[in-house]
């Protein structure tokens, strides 16, 4: 019985088809088809009109509750005012034909039955249908958002899959709500009156052919349309109209991109250069910055060394500052050339990202597109002062900014600091760190000993303050033969040092201590022992000064035996009393 149904229902629309070829050829060959040739042709062939067929009808009257109708045949029919839109009223005029759906030739008062309704729905159909037979476009306007996808009116309604919607998955569907696009009828059922619809196929025909015409005429160095498509860390990929083409990050300015998303978005529309095209594989490279001059085609020139300018801060690093002569040209200020301080760690103390700076060029490098920058040069070099300012021999003041294993820094200006070495602490005492005598924050004051502006150094010294007792004093007090009494201090394999006066010591070494193996010396003396020596050699040159015990008993023997000569001679001891003496000492 479904296939009876269905096989009728499929001769109604193919008869229906027919009927309404017959008619627009006959309305095109009678001009307007209002008289004449169609009139008669109506009269001729009404009796093989069947019910449920469409017609050509004359309005004879329009009333407030229907238009009347005149379709050839004895009487005329009346169709409701409903089946009008407000357009269509707007439009038709007594005379007009218009085409109606024939119902019932008589009901039971007689009266036949037409409807325009039913007429423009079946049309509707056989306009589909043949639209769907030869592949052709039609425009649907997108009514509303359902599951799976949307709702499309097309004269009737119809369904667009989400798949089938755009060339790519859209966030915003919404937004097409109300909007009327070509599409094409991929699916259809007569019986169930179902349609379903393609946007996509149309828009993959028109890339398809897009692109075709693209390849055929593409040349590198070739300006070209296209549409941001994807965003990448390394690039953004471009759609130029059914092919894709990938501007490198490196592509898209002659200056700092940290990444692509901070010049462009999904979406935009952009012109680009075609840098490249691989025929056999359809790659496209694309370039944006190229689309203006390089900057560093003349920056030597704008930029030669000495060149004070003005720059913004780009970025930081841990070595230096990045700054923004202008659009794709940066210069380096390296940490070491933003201050003559030496104690800047880093440059985020001095500047900040967007600060605008004053800076010198130092040097540039065309081919490897670099500058460097110094924004100490600005302001004079304290070094080229300081010779004049603290010559060899002044004495100074100053504070002890830092304590090292080797030595004491004392600021003497900005930027400016000199060095108080352990060894220019004392002439005499024997100091191992500097925190022995000195303190950081100390107030002191040096005599400065050396200056090196190239290196930019200051020698400093606190022992120069006074004389060196090494010169005069020292060898005056300990000259060689004399007899001196001092305090161990340390015992060592090698000798015995003595302090004999506050940083003054001497060393009695193995030989001179008067001690024979098997004994050692360490057994017979020890620290905080006193002791007598004879100084037998001075070195104002190393600061030694030589010891020996061995030596001054000779010397206490010697003083013996001429204590005994004169004795002798005034009758004193014999000679065997003073060999006893000097026996028991």
């Amino acid at each position: 019985m479904e296939k009876e149904e269905s096989g009728s229902h499929e001769h109604e629309f193919k008869r229906h088809l027919k009927w309404k070829d017959e008619l627009e050829e006959n309305d095109t060959a009678s001009g307007k088809g209002q008289n004449g040739e169609l009139s008669k042709l109506y009269d001729e062939t009404f009796t093989k009109i069947e019910e449920g067929s469409i017609v050509k009808g004359t309005v004879m009257a329009i009333h407030r509750d229907g238009v009347m109708v005149d379709i050839g045949f004895k009487s005329e029919g009346m169709i409701p005012i409903e089946e009008f839109t407000p357009h269509d009223l707007s439009k038709i005029k007594i005379g007009d034909m218009i085409n109606v759906y024939l119902e019932e030739r008589e009901d039971n008062d007689g009266n036949l039955i037409l409807s325009k309704e039913k007429a423009d729905k079946v049309l509707i159909w056989i306009d589909i249908e043949r639209a769907y037979r030869n592949n052709e476009i039609v425009q649907g306007k997108i009514t509303s958002k359902i599951k799976g996808g949307m709702t499309v009116d097309i004269g009737v309604k119809a369904f667009l899959p989400s798949s089938h919607i755009d060339l790519r998955p859209l966030k915003d569907i919404d937004r097409l709500i109300g909007q009327t696009f070509p599409m094409r009828i991929i699916k259809m059922n007569n019986k169930r009156g179902n349609v379903v619809m393609s946007r996509r196929a149309v828009l993959e025909e028109r890339r398809d052919s897009t692109r075709k015409r693209l390849l055929e005429n593409m040349t590198e160095g070739q300006l070209v349309e296209g549409t941001v498509k994807n965003i990448t860390e390394y690039g953004v990929f471009i759609d130029l109209g059914g092919i894709d083409g990938l501007l490198h990050i490196t592509d898209i300015s002659w200056g700092r991109v940290n990444h692509p998303s901070e010049v462009f978005s999904v979406g935009n529309k952009i012109s680009v250069l075609v840098l490249k095209y691989d025929k056999d594989t359809n790659r496209v490279s694309l370039g944006y910055k190229q689309k203006t001059e390089d900057p560093w085609k003349e920056a030597d020139k704008k930029y030669p060394p000495g060149t004070r300018m003005r720059g913004k801060v780009a970025s930081i690093t841990d070595y230096g500052a990045f700054i923004e002569l202008e659009h794709g040209v940066e210069g380096l200020i390296h940490v070491s050339e933003m201050s003559w301080s030496h104690e800047l760690k880093h440059p985020s103390k001095i500047v900040s990202p967007g600060d605008v700076v004053e800076a010198v060029v130092i040097s540039i490098d065309k081919s490897n597109r670099k500058i460097s920058l110094g924004m100490k040069q600005i302001i004079p070099n304290p070094w080229e002062i300081v010779r004049s300012k603290y010559p060899v021999g002044a004495r100074i003041e100053g504070k002890i900014k830092n304590i090292t294993e080797f030595g004491a820094f004392v600021g003497l200006e900005e930027g400016v600091d000199g060095l108080i070495h352990v060894s220019d602490i004392s002439w005499t005492k024997h100091i191992k760190h500097p925190s022995e005598a000195l303190k950081k924050g100390q107030q002191i004051e040096a005599v400065v000993l050396k200056i090196d502006s190239e290196k930019e150094r200051v020698s400093l010294g606190i022992k120069q303050l006074t004389p060196d007792p090494w010169e005069k004093e020292i060898p005056e007090r300990y000259k060689v033969g004399t007899s001196v009494k001092g305090k161990v201090t340390k015992v060592a394999d090698f000798g015995i040092f003595v302090e004999l006066s506050e940083g003054v010591e001497g060393l009695i070494h193995v030989s001179e201590s008067g001690v024979e193996p098997p004994v050692r010396a360490e057994d017979v003396m020890k620290i905080g022992d006193e002791v007598w020596a004879r100084v037998t050699k001075i070195d104002t040159v190393d600061k030694k000064i030589a010891l020996s015990i061995k030596e001054y008993k000779k010397d206490l023997d010697r003083a013996e035996i001429s204590e005994y000569m004169e004795n002798q001679a005034k009758g004193g001891n014999t000679l065997g009393e003073v060999a006893r003496k000097i026996t028991s000492e």
